[in-house]
């Protein structure tokens, strides 16, 4: 087991958010969570990441990278901040910082990563323009490189029309068949659980089942 939670709860002033929530999550697997807003979705997945205070016990077991990487459900960009696309892309690909320019090392790891989602030609875009569905794909795109030993996705599919989501199953079974990363994602779309999960875990009310 890649990740072990064991009892966990969360509380904000007096309200629990999650009870008693306990699961197991098979490394090298697609485990994905669903439930009806309001579970605590998104709230496991800011205790994962430490980002939260909470009861209980969280594992991680590594034998690889030890990186995780991550695509929240939701990303607010300053429409003020002149960034594009390649320059976030590249931010953590290059020692010089992005605004003395691209080195041509980190240009083609940017092309590549881009390809990799759909959007080739996009590293000009200004990040604060893209469509929901485009922003998405981007963060995938960081998140999946350098290759993570655990990608955590919050609702991936959202804002992605047909075609894009046919390219995020893609990279997820594609990261399944190296054996070197394990998703655990919440989504509410079933159609894509249905082709994806190895597991299946439902939240409902805060419990997991």
């Amino acid at each position: 087991m890649i990740l072990e939670i064991d009892n966990l709860g969360v509380r904000r002033n007096r309200e629990a958010l999650l009870d008693g929530v306990s699961l197991r999550v098979r490394r090298g697997s697609i485990h994905v969570l669903v439930g009806p807003n309001g579970a605590g979705k998104s709230t496991l997945i800011s205790a994962i990441l430490g980002l939260i205070p909470f009861d209980g016990r969280i594992a991680m077991n590594w034998t690889g990278s030890g990186t995780i990487g991550y695509v929240p459900q939701s990303f607010a960009v300053d429409p003020t901040l002149p960034v594009t696309v390649a320059d976030f892309l590249a931010l953590t690909r290059q020692r010089r910082p992005v605004c003395f320019g691209l080195t041509a090392a980190a240009r083609l790891s940017v092309a590549r990563l881009l390809d990799g989602v759909g959007l080739p030609g996009l590293e000009s875009r200004p990040l604060a323009v893209l469509s929901g569905g485009e922003l998405r794909r981007v963060l995938l795109a960081h998140a999946l490189d350098p290759e993570p030993e655990l990608l955590l996705l919050d609702e991936p599919t959202a804002g992605l029309d047909e075609s894009a989501v046919r390219i995020l199953d893609e990279r997820l079974l594609a990261a399944k068949r190296s054996g070197r990363t394990t998703v655990f994602m919440v989504s509410h779309d079933l159609e894509q659980v249905r082709r994806l999960a190895d597991v299946v875990t439902v939240l409902d009310r805060g419990t997991a089942g």
